[in-house]
């Protein structure tokens, strides 16, 4: 997901911030009353409008459910209620000024596929309240035109006093359904969502453990015991044999070893949990294949969650750069901002990574996403490559919060 929440005001406190409030009605017909009227007879054509588009695709679309073009039509029919309110907006804040915030866009995540995001779109909170209004508006929207026209002949001295009346209904209903007042719903259900995403990762991280157990320190400490049963049958008979057999036994140990300290490593690295995240981006930089500079700007630790996705992000972008940058030099900068984890690796090489460009970019991104953060790409052909990560700040005395937010990420 690579768009943030912006910081709104509570719907209960738009409505009376000092630029949002109208001019009390009086006897007089200055700008903010000629305005009120316009909207007001603009309703009957805005409202009949609405109403035809949501009466029409709610019986498209849930008459042809029944089929496999149901629901598709029905979650496009949504996605253009939605376009529907934010014309809405436009003409409440431009004729009433009322100042309602634009609700985020549905992201759009190939990777999860087309049922998961047809299910988001059938599911989004924003487009169902948008289809409420229309629905709502037709008669209304008459009754406000009928009244506001006739007021203009026959009850002209207090036509302000009613236009008003009516303006503050209708600013109520804007403030009241085409507000993204649910947004926090939203992001819940957008989450839930990615968690199987990050479930799926999870068992595919699992079965290549149990892969490399198997084809690597498994299968060398059985030749071990073999060798090994080999070694005492000949230790009586061929001595010099029996020890050149413990002797290539001894090698096969440490060859084990060395392969499940490498599998621990890909698990969870000893010094992250021991030093956080400097000792450990350090001790992956060393590994790189390119000079890699690290730049850690940390007070605190956050918590363990946290800093693990932060040090594999870190991990699996160094090993892009070893493997398909051709980079001179790279660099790796942490740093907090607020309330976010912000990551920035960057290296002087061809350029040309993208999301879909099969080195485990996506991955990564889905990872993020799935915890509320951000992953971002930049890396125009010839370079230079910049990845910009971002992750929720969570403190690491906050466990619990830590463990419920995270999920399944916990178990990577």
């Amino acid at each position: 997901m690579t768009e943030r929440l912006s910081t709104t005001t509570p719907r209960g406190t738009a409505a009376t911030a000092a630029g949002d409030r109208p001019p009390p009605a009086r006897f007089a017909y200055d700008r903010h009353t000629w305005m009120e009227i316009a909207h007001l007879l603009a309703n009957f054509p805005a409202s009949l409008l609405g109403f035809v588009y949501v009466v029409t695709t709610l019986s498209i679309g849930v008459g042809l459910t029944v089929t496999v073009i149901g629901f598709p039509l029905l979650a496009a029919g949504l996605m253009g209620a939605r376009q529907l309110g934010k014309l809405e907006r436009v003409r409440a804040r431009a004729l009433l000024g009322v100042r309602v915030d634009e609700p985020s866009r549905l992201p759009i995540r190939g990777g999860g596929g087309f049922f998961p995001q047809l299910w988001m779109a059938l599911k989004d909170p924003v487009g169902w309240r948008t289809v409420l209004y229309d629905f709502i508006r037709l008669p209304w929207g008459i009754l406000t035109f009928v009244v506001t026209l006739t007021s203009l002949f026959v009850l002209w001295p207090v036509l302000p006093f009613i236009a008003r009346g009516l303006a503050n209904a209708d600013r109520a209903m804007v403030r009241g359904l085409l507000s993204p007042s649910d947004e926090l719903e939203r992001r819940i259900a957008e989450l839930e969502s990615d968690r199987g995403i990050v479930v799926d990762t999870a068992a595919a991280d699992l079965r290549r453990i149990e892969r490399d157990l198997h084809d690597g320190a498994q299968a060398r400490l059985v030749n071990l015991a073999m060798g090994l049963g080999l070694a005492k049958e000949k230790l009586l008979e061929d001595p010099d044999a029996a020890a050149a057999m413990v002797d290539e036994a001894h090698g096969e140990v440490k060859l084990a070893l060395q392969e499940l300290r490498d599998l621990a490593r890909g698990i969870h690295p000893a010094v992250l949990t021991d030093r956080g995240l400097d000792a450990a981006l350090s001790s992956v930089a060393s590994r790189c294949t390119v000079p890699v500079g690290v730049t850690v700007d940390l007070s605190e630790r956050p918590a363990a969650a946290i800093e693990g996705i932060a040090y594999f992000t870190v991990s699996e972008l160094l090993q892009n750069v070893s493997k398909h940058s051709r980079a001179k030099s790279a660099s790796v900068e942490v740093w907090r901002s607020s309330d976010r984890l912000l990551i920035q690796v960057g290296d002087d090489g061809r350029g040309g990574a993208r999301l879909d460009g099969g080195t485990g970019m996506k991955g990564l991104a889905d990872r993020l996403t799935s915890v509320d953060g951000l992953f971002v790409v930049d890396s125009p052909e010839g370079g230079p490559t910049t990845v910009t990560a971002e992750l929720p700040w969570r403190d690491r005395t906050d466990v619990d919060t830590t463990a419920r937010a995270s999920g399944a990420v916990r178990r990577l």
